[in-house]
């Protein structure tokens, strides 16, 4: 018993002193708010309120091509001076949650570009509100912000981007309100290490800066964060160059095809050229619909212009097939050789034949006949008619169509590939 009273005795001190402190710090709230407006900003009449501000980067992605927007998740941070709200205490620093912030001034910021803002209030409003003992305010938020990002896509899929994230004051000109950057620019939007949410891009960095602009009611301050992107090839690679590419080398496999195997040839030449109108579809179909030809669109252009010529090649060495006879691989009679033979010795064949003894005369007389029959059956075809030849067309087309389609992928991936990417919209 003794030394449970003891123990309280102890603790009694220690408790009222805590219990002092928070009545000490709720008259501090209520002399504070006791007169103050917040309907009017820190310093009005007397000088420009500055607003520091400074971004951390939780998640970066996804970036839709089609909508030409991004999504990013931050932590906002905004830091201000009100001498209104200056107190002594024994605390230089009070940390109070996102209720005060209803009752004081706070700036009116708002992202230029931004399509959808969404502030987080799960499980409550994900705000922090931090007041030092002179007056100055740390006011952070957690935001999910989509916003433009205009992209030029001339050298898709080989492009890079700079992704703007714009705000400022939406109502106080630079002479009530400027925004500055906390620290340099270099040091106030910092994105984490494992923030990058992309699929098809490389987050390569990212900068800040400041602009003004002009407007009927004044002159205002702009914040400007770019986000640096650079596309992954990868993806496009093995869903469209590399189909693009066999394409064009299975056309030109019916060069080695004989003249005559018109149904293969046909359905070589149709079959490519309507994989290609597929192959151009589908690739358009990931992007906006922008006026100008992409780096992809040249390229299946070319490999377009490759299949279709190649059908083209085939109807020419087509035309100029000699035409005769069918031959099917097996020994034919001539019809024009038949036609020819005198009608007495085809009858006589026949009646000989017909009534065949044993007399040596009648046989020498059938064995006559049957040797001028051999020579019409057997007559060679005419030598100036040739089968299963090969096109001088088609000899030629196996040289130069391969030469032709390699030195244009040595061109187009050298131009692209070693040059530095134009990011156009970034400072």
């Amino acid at each position: 018993f003794i030394y449970i009273l003891s123990q309280d005795l102890a603790g009694t001190p220690k408790q009222a002193e805590i219990n002092d402190n928070i009545t000490i710090f709720t008259r501090i709230l209520d002399g504070l708010l006791d007169g103050y407006d917040n309907r009017l900003r820190p310093g009005l009449g007397e000088k420009v309120t500055e607003i520091k501000t400074n971004i951390f980067v939780t998640s970066f992605g996804p970036v839709s091509d089609t909508e030409m927007e991004y999504t990013i998740d931050v932590f906002f941070r905004q830091s201000w001076k009100d001498e209104r709200l200056c107190f002594k205490g024994p605390m230089e620093m009070l940390a109070l949650n996102n209720l005060l912030a209803s009752n004081i001034w706070t700036p009116d910021t708002f992202f230029l570009n931004g399509k959808k803002s969404i502030a987080h209030n799960m499980t409550t409003p994900n705000k922090l509100l931090r007041l030092k003992d002179d007056g100055t305010l740390l006011y952070t938020m957690r935001l999910t912000i989509s916003a433009e990002c205009p992209m030029q896509l001339e050298d898709f899929p080989m492009d890079a981007h700079a992704c703007p994230l714009k705000f400022g004051s939406y109502a106080y000109p630079v002479s009530e309100v400027i925004y500055k950057w906390t620290e340099d620019a270099a040091k106030s939007v910092v994105v984490a290490e494992e923030g990058s949410r992309l699929n098809q891009y490389h987050l390569i960095g990212q900068t800040a800066g400041t602009e003004e602009i002009y407007t009927s009611r004044g002159e205002y301050t702009v914040m400007m964060a770019h986000f640096y992107l650079k596309r992954k090839i990868g993806y496009f690679v093995i869903q469209t160059y590399m189909p693009c590419f066999m394409t064009v080398i299975l056309s030109q496999v019916s060069f080695w095809l004989n003249r005559e195997s018109v149904p293969a040839r046909t359905v070589f030449g149709v079959t490519t050229v309507l994989t290609m109108t597929t192959l151009s579809i589908s690739a358009r179909n990931s992007l906006p619909k922008v006026a100008y030809a992409t780096a992809m669109d040249w390229f299946i252009a070319v490999c377009y212009a490759f299949v279709f010529s190649a059908l083209i090649e085939f109807a020419t060495v087509n035309y100029f097939t000699k035409r005769s006879w069918a031959w099917d691989g097996k020994k034919k009679k001539d019809p024009l050789a038949l036609s020819m033979k005198p009608n007495n010795t085809c009858s006589a064949g026949v009646n000989y034949t017909a009534n065949l003894t044993k007399d040596a005369s009648i046989s020498t007389i059938s064995n006559s006949t049957t040797i001028q029959l051999k020579p019409s059956e057997s007559k060679a075809p005419d030598p100036k008619k040739t089968y299963n030849s090969v096109s001088k067309i088609d000899k030629m087309s196996r040289i130069v169509f391969p030469v032709l389609f390699g030195t244009f992928n040595l061109v187009y991936w050298a131009t692209y590939l070693n040059r530095e990417p134009v990011i156009k919209g970034a400072e």
